[in-house]
């Protein structure tokens, strides 16, 4: 369970966008400093510093947030980081956060289908209904509101 606290601290270590994504990395699997950097320009396009990653990393590690074991890779030792139980609460927790953040936002371009109430991002069907365009999320809940909708008192 996250306190007010636990939210505080949240909200320090998690400043920008490049920190959110190097915890869904982490949070996709254990994952080397390098490889977080190439995961990142791959999937992002975008580069970002080794002077933001290693410090974050350390700071997530003072915290319990990530954990690490070193190996041996030729002749240099590379740390592999993994997230702690406490490291993938904290994740769960802002992806609900960034989920209803992405939510409030998207919430203005969705269509409700006129018979259930669900929201449809794409792919609506529509039906003109008494000179009406109505919205629907599949021919089937067209016809269920056809068939249970009452023509207008004259």
């Amino acid at each position: 369970m996250t306190t007010d606290k636990d939210t505080e601290g949240m909200d320090e270590l998690i400043s920008d966008f490049n920190r959110f994504y190097i915890l869904t990395i982490l949070y996709k699997g254990p994952a080397h400093g390098y490889s977080i950097i190439n995961q990142f320009k791959k999937e992002i396009k975008k580069e970002i510093s080794p002077s933001l990653v290693y410090p974050f990393l350390q700071q997530l590690e003072e915290k319990g947030y990530v954990e690490h074991t070193a190996k041996m890779v030729g002749e240099k030792r590379r740390k592999n980081f993994e997230l702690t139980e406490a490291g993938k609460e904290l994740c769960t927790n802002l992806f609900k956060r960034f989920s209803e953040l992405v939510s409030i936002a998207f919430e203005p371009s969705l269509d409700s289908c006129a018979h259930c109430n669900c929201k449809v991002y794409k792919g609506t069907h529509r039906e003109t209904i008494n000179n009406v365009e109505t919205t629907f999320c599949c021919i089937h809940c067209a016809q269920a509101y056809k068939q249970n909708k009452k023509p207008p008192k004259t």
